[in-house]
């Protein structure tokens, strides 16, 4: 395709099958559709559901009807079947088609999470069923279809797996675009008592996410520090309940809550997940000015200091001693907006679009 006139408004079509800030995907698609909108672009969300009030101003959608949610690779499937039949039935020759599913019309396509690719690495009697052949097509047309001019990864980490299973890619790969952080009340600035202080950790899926080991630190922290206090958001308390056993007090199980406000009571984020993508929760923390410690199994590592970092393979004692120092430190806020966001996917845009009239 050839580039367009760098000014001139674009036409896109979002898909993706929740529509509405319910999960970091569909977050990212939902204020992304937000600022393209706001800067002036003509912007269509073919989705299965709004998942909201009201769509942003601005963002026309189009609802295909709910599908069955499991199993999992046949609602892709589906879901994908529909796309293509509206897409068909609707052309536009202008419009660039920017999916953040496993659908077969796009032009660009942003993956969030790491490819399902990586079952290939597993043994060969695990790897012998439907649902496994069905998503390992399925994410290769994905990223290998002849239409598709770009795959957008949100962070180095999941650029690099592409690369590695998917060499076709090529030219087609782009620079991450990571996602970017909304408006989080902010840390007063202040320095924990030494016996003290309040950790947090922040996620769902707490084994991912090393919640196991995250409790191992605070608890070897709590030797040093008594009164040190540990809030857990995400979880179901009845699942991770039993990882505290022996605890008497000095711990809050919140369960899946908003953790927008939370940020600003942390001295500190703990995160020593044990496969993260990206990160956002890190993110957020950070855009409250609070310290952070992380494994480098963190797609959002690299853009951190060295000193809230640390391999998996570190020992418990690397950890509670980067814990007792970050726990000392002042940060500001670092905020990476949407507006951002939505700058620099234009920029990835304006190397597909067709010229215009």
């Amino acid at each position: 395709m050839s580039r367009q006139v760098v000014n001139k408004p674009l036409n896109l079509l979002y898909i993706v099958r929740r529509f509405g800030p319910v999960g970091g995907m569909e977050r990212y698609v939902w204020e992304l559709a937000r600022e393209m909108a706001e800067m002036g672009h003509k912007v269509s969300v073919l989705c299965e559901a709004i998942h909201a009030d009201l769509p942003p101003s601005g963002v026309t959608c189009i609802e295909l009807g709910s599908l069955r949610p499991k199993p999992r690779w046949l609602a892709h499937l589906r879901f994908s079947h529909r796309v293509s039949q509206w897409v068909a039935a609707h052309p536009e020759s202008t419009r660039i088609i920017h999916s953040h599913e496993r659908t077969a019309v796009h032009h660009a396509t942003t993956f969030h999470g790491p490819p399902f690719a990586s079952v290939r690495d597993k043994p060969l009697w695990k790897r012998c069923s439907p649902r496994i052949y069905a998503n390992l097509w399925l994410e290769h047309r994905e990223v290998c279809g002849r239409q598709v001019e770009a795959v957008i990864p949100n962070s180095s980490m999941i650029g690099s797996a592409l690369n590695h299973y998917y060499p076709c890619i090529g030219s087609r790969m782009t620079a991450p675009i990571a996602p970017g952080v909304g408006k989080i009340p902010v840390r007063a600035a202040h320095t924990p008592d030494m016996d003290g202080g309040i950790i947090g950790f922040v996620g769902k899926e707490w084994q991912r996410k090393g919640l196991d080991l995250a409790v191992a630190i605070v608890k070897k922290l709590r030797e040093k520090r008594p009164n040190l206090q540990f809030v857990v958001a995400g979880p179901k308390p009845a699942d991770i309940e039993h990882l505290f056993t022996g605890w008497n007090d000095g711990y809050q199980l919140l369960g899946e809550t908003d953790s927008t406000p939370l940020y600003a009571g942390f001295d500190l984020l703990l995160h020593p997940a044990r496969q993260e993508p990206y990160g956002m929760v890190i993110a957020e923390a950070r855009a409250a000015a609070v310290p952070v410690l992380v494994s480098d199994a963190c797609g959002i590592a690299p853009e951190l200091e060295a000193e809230a970092v640390l391999p998996m393979s570190a020992g418990i004692d690397s950890w509670t001693a980067a814990c007792m120092t970050l726990l000392k430190s002042q940060r500001e806020p670092e905020i990476r907006s949407w507006r951002a966001v939505a700058e620099e996917q234009v920029r990835c845009y304006r190397q597909l679009t067709p010229a215009t009239d």
